[in-house]
């Protein structure tokens, strides 16, 4: 990795180590029996596809509010929270299969933190999430692709025996993290007229992640609908 590339990695570490600890304040004001060993950042995954792409870094938490809280109380005391930090915050309502979620959406220069809480179940997600910032610096024509996006077929994200806890391997890409369309190249190969040609890849419109977990391989439990999580038979319905 060349002195930019470090660079930039570097400052995408600082990011995360920060959102973390934005994360840790709230994690543990709002719930009970917190276990922070499960607030993890994974590594960089795609953001944004291009050339070159731009990575992110993300967490997510779950745990229960206290017995006392309610969702509303729970999602003012968020934006108490963070606000007083320097966060521009929005709260709406959001409709999951009949299921009522508050969602604190919070910003703050590029980063991202969504709190969801609802008086049906005594959970409240947090999910977290870096700005998207280059790696690489651009490679020029005909140059081979060095660097987080290599030019051959990458290993997958996550293996059956890897996947974070609290998350299933993604079903459309059994965990490679690449468009299954595509094969991550961004292109098909057409034969019209018995003439091979590339055309764009319209499953992943040439950002060559997967479409359904955006390049992570995993999926969270908690984010399953209804019908992602018939994909999975061994997981208890809701």
């Amino acid at each position: 990795m060349d002195g930019t590339s470090r660079a930039a990695r570097e400052e995408l570490d600082r990011l995360a180590r920060s959102l973390r600890g934005q994360m840790v304040v709230l994690i543990t004001d709002l719930t009970v029996r917190v276990h922070l060993r499960r607030l993890a950042f994974g590594e960089p995954k795609v953001a944004e596809g291009g050339d070159p792409s731009r990575y992110h870094r993300s967490a997510t938490y779950q745990g229960n509010r206290p017995a006392r809280a309610t969702a509303a109380g729970t999602a003012s005391r968020a934006v108490s929270l963070l606000s007083a930090a320097g966060w521009e915050v929005t709260v709406s309502q959001e409709d999951d299969d009949g299921r009522l979620w508050t969602v604190v959406l919070a910003q703050r220069d590029g980063s991202t933190v969504r709190i969801l809480t609802s008086d049906d179940t005594p959970a409240v997600a947090f999910r977290g999430r870096t700005p998207a910032i280059l790696l690489r610096a651009p490679q020029p024509a005909g140059r081979p692709v060095t660097g987080p996006e290599p030019a051959t077929a990458p290993e997958p994200e996550r293996a059956p025996e890897t996947p974070t806890p609290g998350y299933v391997l993604c079903y459309e890409c059994d965990g490679a993290g690449r468009c299954p369309g595509c094969g991550g190249r961004g292109w098909v190969l057409r034969t019209p007229g018995g003439s091979d040609r590339r055309s764009r890849c319209g499953e992943c419109a040439t950002r060559k992640v997967c479409p359904v977990c955006r390049g992570a391989g995993q999926l969270a439990i908690f984010d399953l609908s209804t019908y992602q999580r018939g994909y999975y038979p061994g997981l208890e319905q809701d």
